[in-house]
């Protein structure tokens, strides 16, 4: 973070980064008051839109409250995600709340060790690069060169998929799974599940897969919506959008096996994103180093 959060653009605001405790700490000083005046405003926002919203105190003290309590919220998980955008962090704890009253919550199947893996996994995407970065090994099994490949990232962007994969694979992976309660025996039946009713299994997999995607894409920015093929062609000619290409594809099933179509031809040994659950993270052996490369090329490729 080069600047004091006060003198930000909102842009700038937005997506400034803090990579320790120091910048955190000097981030959350400063930029506090903006930061609840954004909480506070997502909360009028959605009370607007579900007509529960009226021109007066009552309802201004209300937004304000619930602002003040989902910022209380955003404080307690922030460090541990260091680093991370703080205020796109908070903007996916907002979401998170203020999508409660959904169908997703009163699906039985999402209660089954099964449904809590993928929502537990989807969930923490929001909030994690690192977790969201996994979601392409634990839905589809695509390793981190793989990755690079299908997202046809820049050499400056890609070593960071290493990173990612890394540090989910230490501490995230297993932060996750404390948080649901799953324990190692549930994870050793579904292994043996889907080792011997393999097809049945993935089947149902993805149903709950888009049925917890299009839950959590709700977190996503209003410009972060699906594509149709031509848009998502011009994305890669253009060789643009690296961000909204890691954030979009992962959540999206539909978007995920429209990219692949239409770039098959640019991915030779990348497998179709058919859904194969992975239960752990890629083991240790599949991590080179940061600079490494395998199997030629993984940067960004202009007209694949």
């Amino acid at each position: 973070m080069s600047l004091p959060a006060g003198r930000l653009s909102e842009g700038e605001f937005a997506s400034a980064l803090v990579s320790n405790d120091q910048e955190y700490t000097q981030f959350v000083a400063e930029a506090l008051p903006h930061m609840l005046e954004r909480a506070a405003g997502q909360v009028r926002r959605f009370l607007r839109g579900t007509g529960q919203w009226q021109e007066d105190v009552d309802h201004e003290k209300f937004a304000l409250r619930w602002g003040y309590e989902l910022l209380e919220r955003f404080l307690l998980l922030t460090q541990a995600e260091l680093p991370c955008r703080p205020v796109l962090l908070l903007d996916s704890v907002v979401a998170k709340f203020l999508s409660q009253p959904d169908p997703l919550l009163y699906q039985k199947d999402l209660t089954t060790p099964l449904g809590r893996f993928i929502d537990g996994l989807a969930y923490r995407a929001v909030l994690s690069r690192d977790a969201l970065m996994a979601l392409f090994y634990h839905l589809f099994g695509y390793t981190q060169s793989q990755v690079e490949r299908f997202l046809a990232l820049p050499d400056t962007n890609s070593h960071r998929v290493y990173k990612n994969f890394e540090r989910w694979r230490q501490t995230g992976w297993q932060h996750v799974l404390n948080e649901l309660g799953l324990t190692q025996a549930e994870l050793d039946r579904l292994e043996d599940e889907k080792r011997h009713n393999g097809a049945t299994f993935n089947k149902d997999a993805e149903r709950f897969v888009r049925t917890v995607q299009k839950h959590y894409r709700k977190s996503e920015p209003e410009h972060y919506s699906c594509k149709s093929p031509d848009e998502w062609m011009a994305i890669f000619e253009q060789d643009c959008h690296y961000d909204y290409r890691c954030w979009h594809l992962p959540m999206c099933m539909d978007c995920i096996e429209r990219v692949y179509a239409l770039r098959q031809g640019s991915l030779a040994g990348v497998h179709p994103p058919i859904i194969d659950l992975q239960f752990r993270p890629i083991g240790k052996g599949a991590f080179p180093h940061a600079g490494f490369r395998q199997g030629g090329h993984n940067g960004s490729r202009r007209g694949a």
